[in-house]
């Protein structure tokens, strides 16, 4: 699944790809929030850490978790 994190003040964002299941993704953000946690910590399909401030998000952008299809489409 792609994750996409704008960042204020920032041109670039943060993109990546989890294993983590979309409602997972979905309730440690909106736990963060709710909270006003200082960051979230989200990890990528290569075990790397994403350490994120809460406070410095623009938005969040989280993708489906069906697959890629790969080859042509007829």
């Amino acid at each position: 699944m792609d994750i996409r994190i704008g960042i204020s003040n920032s041109p670039r964002e943060i993109s990546f790809e989890t294993a983590q299941p979309a409602a997972e993704v979905e309730k440690v953000i909106a736990d963060a929030l709710g909270s006003d946690a200082k960051f979230i910590k989200l990890v990528d399909e290569k075990g790397r850490i994403y350490i994120v401030p809460t406070a410095s998000f623009s938005y969040i952008e989280v993708g489906s978790e069906t697959a890629r299809r790969v080859g042509f489409v007829a």
